[in-house]
């Protein structure tokens, strides 16, 4: 799994003109899945997420996390994150997880964020057209690949 985590001061997702999720401060994480993800990748990487300490404490230090400072989190699945532009120009996904084994693993990924941060998540929907609004806070963007644990 990679995933592009975000610190925002808001952030929202729109499909067909409607809000489908908002939060004020918090992280919005793009999560691309490929076939070879498994629960473990799951674990690993939601922990990683909720305890990363990216958000500043009293001293304008990042030293606290989404967790320790009640923060939000928008989950949205964007497997253009597995883009492969080695030849040519047009990016190949050939590494993106299929719809029918991504849309479970995206579905545990909520789960196991949620037993995690200790609160419901907001998402995207999986395979929409979304409309990504932020304010990236920082700003602070953190590219994690569960694969080489970085």
């Amino acid at each position: 799994m990679k995933a592009v985590i975000q610190r925002v001061s808001n952030a929202s997702v729109t499909i067909d003109g409607n809000i489908k999720s908002s939060i004020g401060l918090g992280l919005l994480v793009l999560i691309g899945i490929e076939d070879a993800d498994t629960q473990e990748d799951i674990v690993w990487l939601s922990s990683k997420i909720v305890n990363l300490r990216i958000f500043n404490d009293e001293n304008e230090v990042m030293n606290i996390s989404v967790k320790d400072c009640d923060g939000d989190v928008i989950l949205v699945s964007q497997f253009t994150l597995h883009a492969s532009t080695k030849k040519g120009n047009r990016p190949s996904y050939i590494k993106a997880a299929k719809p029918e084994s991504a849309i479970p693993m995206y579905e545990k990924m909520i789960v196991q964020l949620e037993t995690d941060l200790g609160k419901s998540i907001q998402t995207g929907e999986f395979g929409a057209d979304m409309k990504i609004n932020l304010l990236n806070d920082g700003p602070v963007t953190i590219i994690i690949d569960s694969k080489n644990k970085e």
